[in-house]
């Protein structure tokens, strides 16, 4: 069940010209499964004074601390930019955890991870946690878009990683580039045989319109309802 629970930054550092990671302890400490999120009060953000909540998915592993959030500062957004706010030391309330999006694929299949923007941060948990370590699938496959290179999160930390097959796309690239050009639906696209269709299951953490079109392409090549997990990002 969620509790309520009093947030102390110790850190609050930007990793992108749009994104900041925010790392924090917690009094008292929660217990969260690799892809849940926290909800963050926003206080007084809302109609009449009253506080908002808003929803964050966690980026480090349940077996690490602090806790960290991987966050896209929005323009007028109300709990993006009150979380840019905080500075180390400051302390902000919330409930967790929250959600149903965790890891679950069996060791003999491939699991695929297809995100864009801080979609990624769910899926940095799982394969840092413990429940991936110890029963890893048979290929890890993460395909990852954005729209300009300079937004790459991660990039460093997972191009290195030899268990992960690593797939940065980028759909309005900056300067010359060899990475793939395009959106990650252009990829699946032109890439129909880098993936064991029926052998994989389907981790896809974004936009909602990106999520539809990933699962269409995913259905016209025979994936079930079964092997597709998902969390909306709005």
């Amino acid at each position: 069940m969620p509790a309520k629970v009093t947030c102390k930054v110790i850190s609050n550092v930007h990793v992108t010209p749009t994104v900041f990671i925010l790392s924090f302890t917690s009094e008292p400490g929660f217990e969260f499964k690799a892809g849940q999120f926290i909800s963050i009060i926003i206080p007084g953000a809302g109609p009449n004074g009253r506080d908002l909540r808003r929803a964050y998915s966690i980026a480090s592993a349940p077996e690490t601390n602090p806790v960290e959030l991987c966050v896209k500062l929005v323009e007028n957004g109300p709990g993006t930019n009150y979380l840019h706010s905080l500075k180390p030391g400051d302390e902000f309330n919330g409930l967790a955890p929250y959600g149903n999006f965790t890891y679950v694929t069996p060791s003999e299949k491939t699991a695929v991870f297809i995100s864009t923007g801080t979609g990624i941060a769910p899926f940095r948990s799982m394969i840092r946690s413990g429940v991936y370590q110890s029963n890893p699938p048979q290929r890890s496959i993460f395909l990852f878009g954005v729209r300009h290179e300079e937004e790459l999160l991660y990039h460093d930390e997972l191009s290195a990683n030899e268990h992960v097959e690593w797939i940065p796309t980028v759909s309005r690239p900056t300067k010359e580039t060899s990475l793939f050009k395009g959106r990650v639906t252009d990829y699946l696209r032109a890439n129909p045989e880098f993936i064991d269709w029926m052998g994989s299951e389907y981790y896809l953490c974004g936009s909602g319109d990106m999520i539809k079109e990933i699962k269409e392409i995913l259905s016209s090549h025979g994936v079930t309802k079964e092997a597709i997990h998902q969390e909306k990002y709005y």
